[in-house]
């Protein structure tokens, strides 16, 4: 058996305890308790289970964390550049501040996740789940997001400058005050979206749905793609700026979006290892 002793934080110490038969970190892996720190950078941790798990400012660069379980746990600060995530189940998991740039999150689903502050520069969130997840302030600068879920999602001050959100569905959600410049929102649903104080120049809304879109203040004059037909069914004011000879107009009744986010599940307890595979297992001594 080989072990790897990590940093832990003042009021818990963790071991990680790698047994193995092979070179490769096993596919089923629990991990809980607290590690502050700790030092995971291109290890295979495919299906690991985070249970409940405190894993602040830790560093997962390069991490095989293919279709993990990161739920409920708290990952704030930490290093995911470059992993692959692809499949993972990060609902509920608090994400503040930590750096997926580069890193593949195809099909992941993030449903409630704290993603504040995150840095997701060129990752691939294609197909991924991000329903009620508060993403305000998120680093999504050439991210791929196309078909993803993002319904009711804060997206409030990101900074999407080219940006592929075509095929994404972004209804009822927060955009307000967001650079999406150069950002592809073709034939993506926007319906109850707000757009207000956004920045949208060359941004590509050609078939994007926008039923009831809530662009009041919204400077649209760079735009391409938008039809009469699009805007007249959203919701402006006299201070929308609308390419052309295009005409918005004024919804009764239209109020600015309420984000309202699900509490957060709580952590599962972790389950007793299996005996007959590989593990990984941290256990706190306090």
């Amino acid at each position: 058996m080989a072990a790897l002793a990590a940093a832990g934080s003042a009021s818990a110490e963790i071991q990680l305890q790698f047994q193995y038969q092979d070179r490769d970190v096993a596919r089923m892996v629990s991990l809980g308790g607290t590690c502050n720190r700790c030092e995971l950078s291109g290890r295979d941790l495919t299906g690991a289970a985070f249970n409940g798990a405190v894993f602040t400012n830790a560093t997962l660069v390069g991490a095989n964390l293919r279709g993990a379980e990161l739920v409920g746990s708290n990952f704030s600060g930490s290093d995911f550049s470059r992993a692959d995530l692809s499949g993972a189940e990060m609902v509920g998991a608090d994400f503040t501040g930590a750096n997926f740039s580069g890193a593949d999150l195809t099909g992941a689903e993030a449903i409630s996740a704290t993603l504040v502050r995150v840095r997701l520069a060129g990752a691939d969130l294609s197909g991924a789940a991000l329903n009620y997840a508060n993403m305000n302030g998120a680093i999504l600068t050439g991210t791929d997001l196309e078909g993803a879920e993002m319904n009711a999602t804060n997206l409030a001050n990101v900074n999407a400058r080219s940006a592929d959100f075509s095929d994404a569905e972004i209804a009822m959600s927060n955009m307000a005050n967001g650079d999406f410049r150069s950002a592809d929102f073709s034939d993506a649903t926007l319906n109850g979206a707000r757009l207000t104080g956004g920045r949208f120049g060359g941004a590509d809304f050609d078939g994007a749905s926008m039923n009831r879109t809530d662009i009041r203040g919204t400077d649209l004059s760079g735009a391409r793609g938008l039809t009469q037909a699009q805007v007249g069914r959203a919701c402006g004011d006299a201070n929308t700026r609308l390419p052309g000879n295009l005409t918005t107009r004024v919804c009764r009744g239209v109020s600015s979006v309420r984000i309202v986010t699900p509490r957060p599940p709580t952590p599962p307890t972790p389950p007793v290892p299996p005996r007959s595979r590989n593990l990984v297992v941290a256990n706190a001594d306090h």
